[in-house]
């Protein structure tokens, strides 16, 4: 897993939490890396499994709930940092259509090793956007906050309905609809 997510997360838990949390989150979890992070670099996800359930039980908090959050505020910093993917469309449908495509391809241009989910869309009869998340990481709740936030980023209103589609979480469907 990129780097960018454990810097990302770990500055979420800080501002939200304090730094006590971070260093109590850091010192309860058994860290390959020694819970060392570069933006750039490429970690263990067992170990943001880590850090997120020790933030879970201190905080006394559901981990989905967390990740929700996380995926919101992962969201501003991939809009400061890649402002051309989100300005090349002006809707969060395109958008969202646009990540498996488009985005994702190209961060596999800037890190050939990274391992994305991946994200299937169509829309259906109705208008509403059917995205299909898989991945073996099973974050559908990050996946959730990244929609929520992009939905709230182009000023559109639409209803956000999550399917989890198998029993680990590896498969989650979004159901997008404009709200009437």
């Amino acid at each position: 897993m990129k780097g960018i997510v454990f810097t990302e997360f770990l500055d979420m838990v800080e501002k939200e939490f304090g730094y006590e949390m971070v260093d109590h989150i850091l010192e309860s979890s058994d860290l390959e890396s020694g819970g060392i992070y570069t933006a750039v670099g490429t970690y263990n996800h067992a170990e943001i499994v880590q850090l997120l359930t020790h933030l879970s039980i201190k905080a006394e908090m559901d981990p989905g709930v967390l990740l929700n959050a996380f995926g919101k505020y992962l969201f501003d910093t991939f809009l400061k940092v890649y402002p051309h993917f989100f300005q090349a469309v002006d809707n969060a449908f395109d958008f969202l259509k646009s990540i498996d495509n488009h985005i994702h391809v190209e961060v596999k241009k800037l890190y050939p090793d990274a391992v994305l989910p991946k994200f299937e869309t169509h829309e259906n009869e109705n208008g509403t956007l059917v995205m299909t998340y898989t991945s073996e990481r099973r974050m559908g709740a990050l996946a959730e906050g990244l929609i929520e936030k992009s939905i709230v980023h182009y000023k559109v209103p639409y209803f956000v309905e999550k399917n989890t589609l198998n029993e680990d979480g590896s498969m989650v469907e979004f159901l997008i609809s404009p709200q009437q």
